[in-house]
C-alpha cells in the first residue's frame, strides 16, 4: 500500500502561526470567557483574518479580474475573423 512513487508528502503549515489576537475572533473569545467557556477551534479559523485573506474583496476586483486579457483576446479574435471572412460586396 502507499505507493507514493517517490512523491513527498504535502507540507502542511504550522497551525501555531495563526493567532486569535487582533481578529474578530478575539472579541468572541472574550465573550465566551465571561461565561467560563472557551473555543478550542478559534485558532483554526484565524487564518481567515490574516495575510492575503484579510483583505476584503471589492466589486472592481471581481469585475475587472482578467479584463485586460479578455479584451486582448476579443481584439485578436475580432481581427482574425475580419481577416479570414470573405468580404461582402455592396449588395443589400
Amino acid at each position: 500500500m502507499g505507493h507514493d512513487h517517490g512523491h513527498g508528502k504535502l507540507a502542511m503549515p504550522d497551525p501555531k502561526q495563526w493567532r486569535v489576537e487582533g481578529t474578530p475572533l478575539e472579541f468572541t473569545q472574550e465573550r465566551l470567557a465571561r461565561r467560563g467557556l472557551r473555543d478550542p477551534w478559534a485558532r483554526n479559523e484565524a487564518w481567515r483574518y490574516m495575510g492575503g485573506f484579510a483583505r476584503p474583496v471589492a466589486f472592481k476586483d471581481v469585475f475587472f479580474r482578467g479584463f485586460k486579457w479578455g479584451f486582448a483576446a476579443f481584439v485578436v479574435a475580432l481581427g482574425v475573423e475580419y481577416a479570414l471572412s470573405p468580404q461582402k460586396k455592396g449588395h443589400h
